[in-house]
């Protein structure tokens, strides 16, 4: 088993076939056998990630690894591979290197124990060689990144998220529960710095981590506004302490004066109050200045609202400038003639087009009425056309003295209506009769 045991070890541990495979070298040339090379080098990166992550660290060094890992009295034999490969692969990095991009501030901070250390080996030493320096730190980028989100999150959601500026003891005693010491700590802020989330600095010799606040891309540096406002937040704060302990004091000298004056010791009781008006006097002057503090950072905060506000006004003025350039008021009368000239007209052909056109109500009833009136005509015959029956009789075709004017008055009159017949019909009818002096007579037909 390892000496360690501040992690889980995986189920094979105990697997004594599996763990001596595991546990032995690498072979120099990885295209001997690349399954085996593969599987030894996945179970040793991630393992080694998982430990550190257990332990709550983002570092990690050969040393702690051989010692870690030991079964049985033995030490992984690949771990110096293992660490060359998460190199090469982006995985971890040296400390040194970690930390080439700060600025002054770290080295004024004393952090600088992760830059003078004596290099012992370059980075290219490193990937072209077998060894590896005991000592020597790397870096977990994974689980540094991860302590940086989640510094970041405690910050926000903490009593020091409307101070843009902390001191380093502050974020240490606020971090307890997620950096595990000061070291952890640095690099989680150095992973910030990189992301533009927080500058670090040293004023009069104290510490001080300015955060990126809300709504903003990047943090900028620290200025002398941010460090007049540190000192009167940690004014504030050390004012209100101050007085919440004179008035626990003037509480306790009351509290006295009663015990005295239930014993009988008057005089003893009236010094003890006279105690207390003075506690309550300084208590008193204390206050009055801590409330001209909050006053001043009142005003502060007011000012820094209204250069907001300001800017805000600003940039709308300017974004209103420029969607106006093109923007005349006689183009704007000009616009709504135009538009006042087309509704017009579309208000008269709407009109014209509704006048001309009865609704489809108005139809049916005009057809209903004429279907009403076509039902109450009768049915015509079938001779409907032809001329009425005469009711006189006509005389004997014998008859010698009937005139050619009797005899046409004698015939039926001619009727005026449309007779539904052709005329080849008509032909036929005119050849069947024939005119004499004594009247019409038929003509037979050969």
């Amino acid at each position: 088993m390892s000496d360690s045991t501040e992690m889980a070890l995986p189920p094979e541990w105990d697997d004594d076939d599996r763990m001596n495979f595991l546990f032995s070298d690498f072979k120099e040339n990885r295209d001997v056998n690349t399954t085996d090379w593969d599987s030894k080098m996945d179970f040793w990166t991630a393992l080694i990630i998982k430990s550190c992550r257990d332990r709550g660290t983002v570092c990690v060094n050969l040393q702690d690894l051989n010692q870690t890992f030991r079964r049985k009295e033995k030490s992984p034999l690949g771990l110096a591979t293992v660490l060359q490969s998460m190199a090469r692969c982006g995985k971890i990095q040296r400390e040194s290197e970690f930390a080439a991009n700060v600025d002054c501030g770290w080295l004024s901070w004393g952090v600088g124990l992760l830059l003078v250390r004596p290099l012992k080996w370059t980075l290219s030493t490193l990937l072209g060689s077998n060894r590896v320096p005991l000592e020597e730190s790397f870096v977990v980028i994974e689980l540094v990144k991860e302590k940086a989100a989640e510094l970041l999150r405690v910050y926000r959601s903490s009593e020091f998220a409307n101070r843009s500026v902390v001191s380093l003891q502050e974020l240490c005693s606020l971090s307890s529960d997620v950096c595990a010491d000061e070291s952890t700590l640095c690099m989680a802020l150095l992973q910030l710095q990189r992301d533009k989330q927080v500058t670090v600095s040293l004023h009069e010799g104290e510490k001080i981590v300015k955060f990126c606040q809300l709504g903003q891309d990047r943090v900028s540096s620290v200025s002398d506004v941010d460090i007049g406002i540190y000192h009167l937040q940690r004014s504030e704060k050390l004012l209100g302490e101050r007085v919440e302990k004179l008035g626990q004091e003037a509480d306790k000298c009351k509290e006295e004066a009663r015990v005295l004056l239930r014993e009988g010791k008057k005089s003893q009781a009236l010094r003890c109050l006279r105690g207390r008006k003075r506690v309550e006097r300084r208590a008193d002057n204390l206050f009055a200045k801590l409330e001209s503090i909050r006053g001043i950072l009142d005003r502060i905060a007011q000012s820094q609202t209204d250069k907001m506000v300001m800017q805000a006004y600003q940039a709308g003025v300017s974004a209103l400038r420029l969607s106006l350039k093109d923007v005349t008021v006689e183009r704007a009368e000009s616009l709504v003639d135009q538009i006042q000239e087309l509704c017009d007209t579309q208000d008269e052909v709407n009109q014209i087009i509704s006048s001309g056109v009865t609704s489809p109500d108005e139809d049916m009833d005009a057809l209903e009425e004429e279907l009403k009136s076509l039902l109450d005509v009768s049915e015509p015959d079938s001779i409907s056309g032809l001329p009425e029956v005469p009711t006189t009789g006509l005389r004997p075709s014998v008859e010698p003295s009937l005139s050619d004017s009797d005899l046409l008055s004698s015939l039926p009159a001619v009727p005026h209506s449309h007779v539904h017949i052709t005329a080849k019909r008509l032909e036929e009818e005119l050849n069947k009769l024939t005119l004499t002096d004594s009247g019409f007579q038929h003509k037979e037909m050969t």
